[in-house]
Formats: structure tokens, C-alpha cells, sequence
């Protein structure tokens, strides 16, 4: 079961003065372990971008650092989709 803080979270920034089309992913998966890992999905939108993987022995960690980074793109300017946006 998975709560609110792990469902994924993907985040765009748009910028067309600068020539700025990104693209942000986060979510968490489960490892086999009894861990969690930290997925990262990155990138100019229409590429297939970069990932990284963090794996962590505790899910509350993952949801912590995945909370961190959120705020830290939104201050960056990233945003979710928006109902009725076409970008």
C-alpha cells in the first residue's frame, strides 16, 4: 500500500524566453529487501532524459528525501501538470 507522499510526482518547467522545456519525475518503489528506492527522472521534454536510483533501508526515508526534492524543484520553478494545460 502505498501513502500520498509516494504516489509519483511529475513536475515541468516551461519557459519558452529561455528555450526551457524540463521535465521532472519522482517515485518510490519497494525493494526486495524490505527498502525502498528513490527513482529520478530527468530531462528536456520529447528526450528520453537521465534516471537515477537511490535506494534506502527505510521507506520513511525515501518519502523524506523525495519530499526534499520536490520542494527544492517547485523553488526552482518546476510545476505539475495543470487541468486543461496543453503544454
Amino acid at each position: 500500500m502505498t501513502t500520498p507522499n509516494e504516489t509519483p510526482l511529475h513536475l515541468r518547467r516551461i519557459d519558452p524566453s529561455q528555450n526551457m522545456r524540463r521535465f521532472y519525475s519522482l517515485s518510490i518503489q519497494p525493494t526486495l529487501f524490505g527498502g525502498a528506492s528513490l527513482i529520478r527522472h530527468w530531462g528536456r521534454i520529447g528526450t528520453n532524459g537521465q534516471e537515477m536510483m537511490e535506494t534506502f533501508d527505510e521507506s520513511s526515508a525515501a518519502v523524506d528525501a523525495m519530499a526534499q526534492l520536490e520542494r527544492t524543484k517547485r523553488r526552482r520553478g518546476y510545476r505539475g501538470p495543470e487541468v486543461g494545460d496543453n503544454h
